[in-house]
């Protein structure tokens, strides 16, 4: 049964949601610039092109692999199908990323977003299974991915017809972010996500985002990295964050999986 406070916590977020979409669409449709995919480090090596830019996707593959490995750790074990989906999307971003850098265009872009929509779903919708409603948010995760997947599919159908419309795509990546952070502060969920890792996981999506946005004087800055480099290996510990947030500590003495690190 739903609460007063659970009420209350569902209008706000509702309101915010439906203020965040108006906004979002008050304003004209906008296109993917030429200029995204021109990144400052190039550079081959080992016969492989963007080196830097494709290796440093390794980590989402460990992280995910990670979250696949230690799911029966879950503090709440009703958290296990959204945690199974948002550790599979992590890994395949490892996959999707790495693709598109080989050759950036916006074809292999569609590759590289579609499996990142379905880690911010995933997110989106355990956040709001253990801080909003148990009903909506185990109900919401299919219609959650489904919306994710449709924003890449429409952004690159807009794209192909010359009239790109980036809207849905920012939508889906941004708004979640948002919207997380006034689920935490409305007030304590149901005790499956610990909220230190979850403020952890949004400051560092932050601070990724800023290296991607200095991509060339981050790259100048150190000679070795670029700033879109730098925001992968970011990202992957935001994503490593938000998976220990659901994770209970490993008991002293208690079995894990062979070869699993002491912790």
């Amino acid at each position: 049964m739903t609460t007063t406070a659970e009420r209350w916590r569902l209008g706000i977020v509702g309101a915010a949601l439906v203020a965040g979409v108006l906004l979002a669409f008050s304003r004209p449709p906008f296109a993917q610039e030429a200029a995204y995919h021109a990144f400052a480090d190039d550079r081959a090596f080992a016969g492989v092109p963007n080196f830097w830019n494709v290796a440093t996707n390794l980590p989402f593959l460990v992280v995910g692999l990670f979250g696949l490995r230690w799911r029966e750790r879950l503090r709440r074990p009703e958290l296990g199908p959204g945690f199974l989906v948002f550790s599979t999307g992590v890994l395949l971003v490892a996959v999707g990323s790495a693709w598109y850098h080989l050759a950036p265009s916006n074809a292999t872009l569609v590759w590289d977003r579609l499996p990142m929509t379905v880690g911010f779903m995933a997110l989106f919708g355990l956040v709001v299974r253990d801080r909003l409603s148990e009903t909506l948010g185990r109900r919401a995760l299919g219609p959650l991915l489904l919306l994710g997947t449709a924003s890449v599919a429409y952004w690159y159908a807009t794209e192909l017809e010359g009239r790109g419309d980036l809207r849905p795509y920012y939508l889906v990546q941004f708004l979640p972010m948002l919207l997380i952070p006034l689920m935490l502060l409305s007030g304590p969920g149901r005790g499956g996500l610990r909220d230190g890792w979850l403020w952890a996981t949004l400051a560092l999506y932050v601070v990724a985002k800023q290296a991607e946005s200095h991509d060339r004087a981050l790259f100048e800055l150190t000679g070795l990295l670029s700033g879109h480099s730098l925001k992968h290996l970011i990202a992957a510990v935001a994503v490593l964050c938000a998976l220990r947030a659901a994770l209970r500590p490993a008991r002293p003495g208690a079995p894990q999986p062979a070869g699993s690190p002491r912790q």
